[in-house]
């Protein structure tokens, strides 16, 4: 502990030497990843990259659509239709008149504000110049290297190398590339990919995508994005997916690879009818190409609207997953499989009412279905109710819809989520989440038919006093059952900033049981962690920093702890906290001319070492204190 402290100390006074930039955007992206329950469902990367893109081309309050307020992952449809609706009514002054919102509070507000702007009502047009796309528009060069001391340990190259590209022209024109070698790879493990999107170029022509990009249709049965809005503390989002066709930039390479197009003709500001194509080919497993062509036709008039979508997968070769495991037998074999869906929105004064039925091929034809129903029976006052069923054949490796499970198919569940916001600085918000599996799903660690719930309850209490200075105190409490396996946890969080200062307290508990197992045992697994966050940004000059101390005691695997930590530029790290030790990790971010910023993150984990050498009996130093180090160095141009 000694030498953690120390190492503390060290760390702090380097970074007190350098610098960090753009604070209160990184609070805001911080909360967004915070709210999450589910970290599978969330492609972090892709996440910050549109939001950074957000905040160097705000959106126009009085010039915007739903399109682009449904990029804004924390609004939920009733916030996107009071927006639009008031700026319509009488345009907007400030952005400060979003507090005439009612469905809108003052922290909602803040999140909002680095993501938004107000300018005077433009007629809508089309014409786009290419003289002006390319004097106007915004060129960034990043590079990045990573390295970490574990690699090094186990006799592989840490480093990790990125080049990344991106062209953006008001969100109108994009397109960008990357080129990275993963830790351990050698010059032909080199890893690239390209992405280019065109918005409203033409008549007719609404958008335009090709190299890597994203789909998504009605409520995600048939083709869903990379990024999931699953369960979450944003309540009245759940079940909401961002419909169309968009470009995709992780590094990670998943999304579609190929090209699509969506068409729109518009009658008045009431009735629109888009239709879309689109066509991708991925490998699948590295052994068999996958063809997949869609199509999609929305129709929207006043407030209800109807898509229906289809898919078709073509496989090279037979697809056969692995015979011998319980949880695939359901999975789709063979080489062609067709997926069709249809689903609707209509609101309804108090009530917004949603849903989707699709059917898959398989063995035997599969279907799903989600319904749902949004209340607002006053202001400030949200709840939601959602059911899906999807029957044991239903099997599609591009749909992702409302669930407990990382694959849909055998699920049956309800779920209730409650959003209150009418007191005065409160926030109550909350779910409940029962569903059943009629047979064996992976991780569930049994084979017969399982009952398992998920509730969740967050108080928050708030206190905006302006834009520069607030707090906040919330508690949130989990019960979770998932097959045999129990997860009781909660998290307390304080906040505070004012200025250039800002402080943020996490503490973490969990306890872990499993059915079957003796619980007599005098010791309960269990695991707690404390984190300190500090940052300050300077006024005068464009610097701020962020350190974070970290104490955890999670001993069993299954009692790990998530914490988001900032990081570098288009990056995320969400470390699983597991063991006895300590963490520190502070970022560097120093814009030292208005063309080039630079970014540095260094964390180390220090280990208990009695705890250390018995859960790894290979490690044999006597001097050496277990520890993990990593950095992370980013250069980042702007022209």
């Amino acid at each position: 502990m000694q030498k953690f402290l120390y190492f503390c100390a060290v760390k702090s006074i380097i970074a007190l030497i350098l610098l960090v930039a753009n604070l209160s955007l990184d609070e805001v992206v911080m909360d967004i990843f915070n709210a999450a329950t589910e970290l599978g469902e969330v492609d972090y990367e892709q996440l910050q990259t549109d939001l950074y893109a957000l905040n160097a081309n705000p959106i126009d309050l009085n010039n915007t659509s739903d399109e682009e307020l449904q990029q804004l992952y924390f609004l939920s449809p009733r916030q996107i239709d009071d927006i639009l609706a008031y700026a319509d009514k009488h345009p907007f002054e400030s952005v400060y008149e979003l507090r005439m919102i009612p469905s809108l509070t003052d922290y909602e507000i803040r999140d909002l504000i680095p993501f938004v702007r107000v300018s005077a009502r433009t007629p809508e047009h089309n014409n786009m110049y290419a003289r002006e796309v390319f004097t106007r528009a915004k060129h960034e060069i990043i590079t990045r290297v990573d390295a970490r001391n574990i690699e090094a340990f186990e006799g592989t190259d840490p480093v990790y190398a990125q080049l990344r590209y991106r062209f953006d022209y008001k969100r109108k024109v994009l397109f960008g590339g990357q080129l990275r070698r993963p830790v351990g790879g050698k010059a032909e493990d080199l890893q690239y990919g390209v992405y280019m999107q065109l918005t409203d170029i033409a008549p007719h022509v609404h958008t335009i995508v090709g190299g890597n990009y994203q789909a998504s249709f009605g409520q995600g049965l048939v083709i869903a994005p990379v990024f999931h809005s699953g369960k979450s503390m944003y309540v009245a989002t759940a079940g909401q997916q961002k419909n169309g066709l968009r470009y995709y930039s992780s590094s990670d390479g998943a999304g579609l690879h190929g090209a699509g197009g969506t068409f729109r003709w518009e009658w008045g500001k009431q009735t629109r009818l888009d239709v879309s194509a689109l066509y991708s080919l991925n490998k699948y497993k590295d052994t068999t190409w996958h063809h997949a062509v869609g199509a999609n036709l929305t129709l929207r008039h006043k407030k209800l609207e109807v898509q229906l979508t289809g898919i078709e997968h073509i496989y090279s070769d037979s697809i056969h997953p692995y015979r011998n495991a319980k949880y695939n037998r359901h999975y789709f074999r063979g080489y062609r499989q067709a997926v069709l869906g249809a689903s609707v929105r209509y609101n309804y004064g108090w009530f917004d009412l949603f849903g989707e039925f699709a059917t898959s091929q398989n063995k035997e034809w599969g279907y799903g279905t989600i319904v749902g129903s949004r209340f607002y029976p006053a202001d400030g006052v949200n709840l939601i109710a959602l059911y899906r069923y999807y029957s044991p054949w239903f099997d599609n490796e591009y749909g992702y819809a409302f669930s407990e499970s990382s694959r849909m198919g055998d699920e049956n569940g309800g779920y209730l989520g409650f959003d209150i916001t009418r007191l005065k600085n409160w926030r109550f918000s909350g779910y409940g989440d029962v569903f059943y599996f009629s047979g064996y799903k992976y991780g569930l660690g049994n084979d017969t038919a399982t009952i398992g719930y998920d509730a969740l309850a967050e108080a928050k209490y708030s206190v905006v006093r302006s834009p520069y200075s607030a707090y906040s105190a919330s508690l949130r409490l989990r019960a979770r059952k998932k097959g045999n396996v129990s997860t009781y946890s909660a998290r307390a969080m304080f906040e505070w900033s004012k200025g250039g200062w800002s402080l943020r307290t996490t503490a973490d508990a969990n306890i872990v049981r499993k059915s079957g197992i003796d619980n007599r045992e005098s010791k309960i697994p269990y695991g707690v962690s404390l984190a300190q966050d500090i940052a300050y940004s300077f006024t005068r000059v464009p610097l701020s920093l962020r350190l974070r101390l970290q104490a955890f005691d999670a001993r069993e695997w299954n009692n790990r702890i998530y914490l988001y930590e900032h990081d570098v530029l288009y990056a995320f790290s969400i470390p699983a906290t597991y063991g006895l030790g300590g963490r520190a990790y502070f970022c560097i971010r120093w814009q030292i001319i208005k063309q080039l910023a630079l970014y540095l993150r260094v964390s180390e984990t220090v280990y208990d070492r009695e705890w250390y050498v018995g859960k790894h009996p290979k490690w044999d130093s006597e001097a050496k204190i277990p520890t993990r180090t990593d950095v992370h160095f980013l250069l980042r141009a702007t022209l």
